[in-house]
């Protein structure tokens, strides 16, 4: 019976167990995210925030979920562009 069984040489300590989406306070499966990007073949390497910077994304551009995480602090999270209105150059009328 050698050989067969759950294996391993331990129990870990710490928080080696820890999944990325836990240390980033995430509710998103950063590692599914970051296995779908890699097998996708978007680039040739993939990094380790990029499963973060995807999910903070997905919560950004979901109504619910960002009044929901409105005041929440996203590491690695970047920003999603926006421009004001005001800001932006008044269009002209041409006549036809």
């Amino acid at each position: 019976m050698s050989g067969k069984g759950k294996g391993g040489r331990g129990k870990k300590s710490g928080k080696a167990g820890t999944s990325k989406a836990a240390k980033a306070g995430l509710q998103f499966p950063v590692a599914r995210l970051n296995r779908f990007l890699k097998k996708g073949k978007y680039a040739g390497r993939v990094g380790v925030g990029a499963g973060v910077y995807m999910g903070a994304l997905a919560v950004r551009n979901d109504e619910e979920l960002n009044k929901l995480l409105g005041s929440v602090t996203i590491a690695s999270g970047g920003v999603l562009p926006n421009i004001h209105a005001v800001l932006l150059p008044k269009k002209s009328k041409s006549k036809a």
